[in-house]
């Protein structure tokens, strides 16, 4: 019972925390060190569940995207979503060629979540002095491919906060445009990066004794969780800064490292 309880919590975190700009592996990893480590493939597998939920949020654009060709607008924007997509790809394999692993370790995650959270305040301030743009131009998908790769290099960076700040800085001041570009453009992004963690686990045979009962809660927990917070968000930046979600990381990340470095967290700092 009471890891099944563990197995709701991290589902509920995944699914809160995929979309929300506040990033989501670093409170995994944070969450995994009292609520005990998971599999590789229960990771991948909470995470499908945040992804199928953003697609079926977005079921209808992406339907437009993929049907109506005949509208050289809606070609153009698919194209902006395929080339900031290949960026990401290709700057990925590059990073994977080279070996980097992801820090798992308390510290930085808590660093760049202050970091994170100061820069998004900055940005706010920046983006609101400018024009109200809806259009997204070359160098925003250009930077928004570039920025999803940041992201997955630096835990606590925040994929969809580094995307959608990128966008509206460089272009698309307009919040809800931004975000409709940032995470269209990571449905793919993460469904490529799921796929390949999936195959890695199951050529290594990690699935051979895979508890498939807790994986399909977690599962159906994120994808619920996902869908609700993905809505929400949605209507909270129609009349909202992103300052709120701002202030949440500084402060996370201040009692992070208070607690580490009075020696709270001493053993996985």
């Amino acid at each position: 019972m009471h890891d099944l309880v563990n197995v709701i919590l991290l589902g509920i975190i995944e699914g809160i925390t995929e979309f929300l700009p506040v990033s989501s592996t670093g409170h995994l990893l944070i969450a995994e060190h009292w609520l005990g480590a998971r599999s590789d493939l229960f990771n991948v597998g909470i995470q499908a569940g945040a992804i199928l939920a953003i697609t079926l949020v977005y079921r209808q654009r992406i339907w437009q995207l993929l049907t109506r060709w005949n509208d050289p607008e809606n070609r153009d924007y698919f194209w902006k979503l395929a080339v900031a997509f290949l960026i990401t790809c290709v700057l990925g394999l590059i990073v994977t060629h080279y070996g980097f692993v992801l820090p798992t370790t308390i510290t930085p995650i808590a660093w760049a979540l202050i970091i994170g959270g100061l820069w998004m305040i900055v940005a706010e301030q920046i983006a609101a002095r400018m024009p109200d743009r809806s259009r997204v131009t070359w160098p925003v998908a250009i930077l928004v491919g570039i920025a999803q790769m940041v992201a997955g290099i630096f835990p606590g960076t925040s994929r969809s906060g580094a995307t959608i700040f990128a966008a509206m800085l460089f272009g698309t001041s307009n919040r809800p445009a931004a975000t409709e570009f940032a995470f269209l453009v990571g449905i793919p992004t993460m469904y490529a990066a799921t796929g390949y963690e999936l195959l890695k686990v199951w050529k290594s045979g990690g699935t051979a004794h895979e508890d498939w009962r807790a994986l399909i809660i977690g599962f159906i927990v994120s994808l619920i969780v996902a869908f609700a917070a993905v809505k929400w968000l949605l209507r909270y930046i129609r009349t909202h800064r992103f300052t709120a979600f701002a202030i949440y990381r500084i402060a996370l990340g201040a009692v992070l490292l208070a607690a580490i470095y009075s020696g709270w967290l001493r053993n996985i700092a």
